[in-house]
């Protein structure tokens, strides 16, 4: 049996996208002794408190799950779990140095970019925001400081045009697998010599704050394209048609023409939904009004009395 295989190792995340990793690599053999995730919150329309992604995984398979609300204050999973190895990904709290030192072969992180670019909670959204042409996935030793300890290994991959969070999430999981995969045993064994990361190089993607999910007709189609991708499907993109706020979960860019006036709609038919933004004419695809289900272009506009006539803002 492979050291990989055989040692305990205690994995930390929350979302979906940690638990479609722990999955593979609970199929993948690996030894998982315990799951450490955040408390269950409420969600969804009805508020309904749901167990975690991870959780759900971790019961699934018997594993035993933690959730502590303050992980810098209570660590009693280590005593009941000894574990060998720490694995996290998308956990959602800075992790004490009482935790990172405990296991003997250390904690390890995978981090949705290519460090030292895009430290930080969302990643992957700043890359799809920047219009980035690749990202990939960085297997990083664990450090107090958010994202700043030394490079094991780098999985790189192509930002397809048509990519959002969801599609680019699948990418940094399977990513993340093959890493385990190639550089996991050669850990284990010391075979792995971590590169610091060049300071003069960092940049940060901090959590996407409420106001910073609003476009306007008079930013750049780029930057609109950018956002909607970034938060779709969740939690979308605002924008005001009329005095209404509207949310857009999917976008393409028609042409790089200015015909009209911002905001004018250009077409409003069984053939597309187009308006005019900064630098282009954008064609609406997904589209929701006051939290109500989301719609495709055409089931919108037969709810949507006078379309031509609407103004975006």
């Amino acid at each position: 049996m492979t050291k990989s295989k055989s040692i305990r190792i205690v994995y930390l995340g929350t979302p979906e996208i940690s638990a479609a990793l722990l999955e593979k690599l609970i199929n993948l053999g690996l030894n998982i002794v315990g799951v450490v995730a955040q408390p269950d919150k409420p969600a969804g329309r009805k508020r309904l408190v749901l167990d975690v992604p991870t959780k759900v995984v971790a019961k699934k398979h018997g594993i035993p799950v933690f959730q502590p609300h303050r992980i810098r204050s209570d660590f009693s999973f280590l005593s009941e779990t000894k574990p060998d190895l720490i694995l996290c990904f998308a956990y959602g709290q800075i992790i004490p140095s009482e935790v990172i030192n405990y296991p003997r072969y250390g904690c390890l992180n995978y981090h949705g970019s290519l460090l030292p670019k895009y430290r930080g909670a969302a990643p992957i959204q700043y890359a799809l925001m920047n219009n980035d042409k690749e990202t990939g996935v960085t297997l990083m030793e664990m450090v107090e400081k958010m994202d700043a300890g030394r490079m094991y290994a780098k999985k790189k991959f192509l930002i397809e045009p048509k990519d959002d969070f969801s599609n680019l999430a699948n990418k940094m999981v399977d990513a993340a697998f093959d890493l385990t995969v190639e550089s996991l045993e050669k850990y284990l064994n010391g075979e792995l010599v971590g590169e610091e990361q060049n300071e003069e190089l960092v940049t940060f993607a901090p959590s996407i704050k409420p106001e910073e999910e609003q476009v306007s007709v008079l930013d750049d189609i780029e930057v609109i394209v950018g956002k909607v991708r970034a938060l779709s499907p969740s939690p979308g993109t605002k924008i005001r048609m009329d005095e209404e706020e509207i949310k857009l979960f999917k976008v393409e860019i028609v042409s790089r023409e200015n015909l009209a006036p911002l905001g004018s709609v250009i077409q409003a038919n069984k053939s597309g939904f187009y308006i005019q933004v900064n630098g282009g004419i954008l064609s609406l695809l997904r589209l929701q009004r006051g939290g109500r289900v989301i719609l495709s272009y055409k089931d919108f506009l037969n709810g949507l009395q006078d379309p031509e006539t609407r103004v975006f803002k």
